[in-house]
């Protein structure tokens, strides 16, 4: 398992509009986030795991196009997501 129960309420409750938002793109992507930040992890020990390699991709093109969905619709929202998740410069 990717993350245990507690770790995504705290995500959901933290990026969230309420504590069990689910489906705001912000907090789509602070999930997926934390699951690539799980996966990276994951490929420094299993280097040859191309399956999940692919799932690694996939997850960041949908990553992406959240944010940029977000960014379209919100800006100043769009900067402080990243900012906080970390995901960019």
């Amino acid at each position: 398992m990717v993350l245990s129960g507690e770790e995504r309420k705290k995500v959901f409750s933290k990026h969230g509009v309420s504590d069990n938002d689910t489906g705001s793109p912000e907090a789509q992507v602070a999930h997926i986030t934390a699951r690539l930040e799980y996966l990276q992890n994951h490929f420094k020990a299993n280097k040859k795991d191309n399956h999940s390699r692919q799932g690694l991709l996939k997850m960041v093109g949908k990553r992406r196009r959240l944010l940029d969905y977000i960014k379209a619709k919100d800006v100043k929202k769009y900067r402080t997501l990243i900012a906080d998740l970390g995901i960019r410069k």
